[in-house]
């Protein structure tokens, strides 16, 4: 598992986010003392559809005020929008060390640092207590983790009682073969695709119900389109998933759209209550 989770580190891996995010946002002639979260929305939320769906997951339920935790936070823009909109203190937790290290002083360029935790470790082993969290989410997280059954009681365990699970992934629906390379993945060897159905039992087994299942997919086509058709009249955003991604930008996004038109691939997002 070690090998494995440098493997995929290695992958996410861009030194110096922070500084090129900076630089970028100067470029823009935005002083540094006066970023907005939506300057830096384009990088940090990185799953189809980013800011807007984010806020769609978060409407999903009363979150105001409440202790969530973000799994695969990424560079934390959502726990940024949990703790700005909501009222809630957002934890985040990733494997990538300088996902965290970006996340901690994106917060503090924006002033959300006291809202926000930001922690380096291992979804499967989540550093917290039982029952610590009132909501747990991921956004596309589960695909680089093979042991789905350890991944999901993880969450389950540093749940509360009565707390809600919400969720946003890129599931298997068809057969055919997938291409690769995809955002999370430069290969096959560090991709771990399910289906939902297997998602649900899995989450049923460990007693949670489920509340609300919202198909994602042709929303996250649409997406796309708009993205790919801005960026061959424009060409790349100065702040945008091509921070994350550099060069190999576009062929990872193709290979993802033409899964998603394809339905070999899916968006899924919903809601499970413990």
């Amino acid at each position: 598992m070690e090998d494995l989770n440098s493997n995929i580190e290695k992958h996410y891996l861009k030194e110096g986010l922070y500084e090129d995010i900076v630089n970028r946002l100067k470029e823009q002639n935005i002083s540094q003392n006066k970023v907005k979260r939506s300057d830096i929305a384009g990088a940090d939320e990185f799953h189809v559809r980013g800011a807007a769906v984010s806020k769609e997951l978060a409407n999903s339920i009363n979150l105001n005020g409440l202790n969530v935790l973000d799994v695969g936070c990424g560079l934390g823009g959502p726990c940024r929008m949990l703790a700005d909109e909501y009222n809630c203190h957002a934890t985040g937790i990733d494997l990538s060390q300088e996902y965290i290290r970006t996340a901690n002083k994106l917060s503090q360029l924006v002033n959300l640092h006291n809202n926000t935790t930001f922690i380096q470790g291992d979804a499967t082993e989540l550093p917290f207590e039982n029952q610590t969290f009132d909501v747990v989410w991921t956004q596309h997280v589960q695909m680089n983790i093979p042991d789905k059954k350890k991944f999901y009681s993880e969450i389950n365990r540093v749940l509360k009682e009565g707390g809600y699970f919400l969720y946003y992934e890129i599931l298997r629906k068809g057969t055919g073969e997938i291409n690769y390379p995809m955002p999370w993945a430069s290969d096959s060897n560090l991709s771990f695709l399910f289906k939902e159905e297997e998602m649900h039992n899995l989450l049923k087994g460990l007693g949670l119900a489920s509340k609300q299942t919202n198909d994602q997919t042709q929303a996250g086509i649409a997406f796309f389109n708009t993205l790919l058709a801005r960026l061959k009249d424009f060409g790349p955003p100065k702040i945008g998933l091509n921070v994350l991604m550099g060069e190999t930008t576009q062929p990872k996004l193709m290979n993802l759209l033409a899964h998603l038109r394809s339905g070999d691939l899916e968006l899924k997002s919903g809601v499970y209550k413990k």
